[in-house]
């Protein structure tokens, strides 16, 4: 019988566990924005840690969004409200993760456009189908400019998209995991041979995608969102997990 594999042990620095016990603070509600951590003198005695122990922490802290600091401020950190901005920052580092595939990342896209898609068709004002033509009219445009003029275009619709469907936590997501899965394809999706052919593609499907919007039904922009999003990754992902991805066309 083979001797068990163990993993390396992971050294906990004092200041991480300092910054888990003022995020629960805040996350429980215990602080609240607006609200005084204790100076950092307290913090030392509370915490039993040294000076830069706690200054580390709250620099931690300060770089998450969570509070503002200022060293030797007698007064202690600043817990500050949760902004769009340090959200934003937060799904980044969590998409960013090791553990999640291009295949999660593709299918959580999916399913986020087409809930924007969704929305977008009962909510969507005149002005917002004018920013979606403008933009399936750039992609045109963009067809013998390459893939980066081309891209960004396509992110400009789905910019449109998730603004007509007026929920901010939609829109950062949708920019978040966007924003990842083009970084893990572009080099594949720009050496294709056939890449003019995928953007036309790519365009017609957008088109449709703003005439069911324009229809003002949902439930076919949604559906007809995802099958744009699998015709263009699914290509990209390992074909065992292609079912996913599948999954969410039927």
């Amino acid at each position: 019988m083979g001797s068990p594999r163990f993993e390396p042990v992971r050294t906990v620095r004092a200041y991480e566990r300092v910054v888990e016990q003022v995020e629960e603070a805040i996350e429980s509600g215990a602080l609240c924005p607006g609200e005084r951590l204790p100076s950092e003198r307290e913090l030392m005695g509370q915490f039993s840690v040294s000076r830069s122990t706690v200054r580390e922490a709250l620099r931690v802290l300060q770089a998450r969004g969570l509070v503002r600091s200022r060293p030797g401020d007698p007064n202690g950190a600043e817990v500050l409200p949760f902004t769009p901005a340090a959200l934003h920052k937060s799904m980044t580092t969590l998409a960013r993760v090791d553990e999640l595939s291009l295949a999660e990342l593709v299918q959580f896209r999916m399913v986020l456009d087409a809930s924007a898609a969704l929305l977008a068709a009962r909510l969507r004002t005149d002005a917002h189908l004018t920013e979606m033509d403008a933009a399936i009219a750039r992609m045109r445009e963009s067809l013998t400019a390459g893939h980066e003029a081309f891209g960004a275009a396509d992110v400009a619709f789905h910019d449109a998209v998730t603004r007509a469907a007026r929920n901010k936590l939609i829109q950062i997501c949708v920019d978040v995991v966007r924003s990842i899965v083009l970084d893990l394809v572009k080099e594949r999706i720009a050496a294709a041979p056939d890449g003019v052919a995928l953007m036309r593609r790519s365009i017609t499907h957008h088109e449709e995608v703003l005439a069911a919007i324009r229809a003002g039904d949902g439930p076919l922009a949604a559906r007809l969102s995802r099958e744009s999003l699998y015709d263009y990754y699914a290509g990209h992902v390992r074909p065992g997990e292609r079912a996913a991805l599948r999954a969410l066309l039927e």
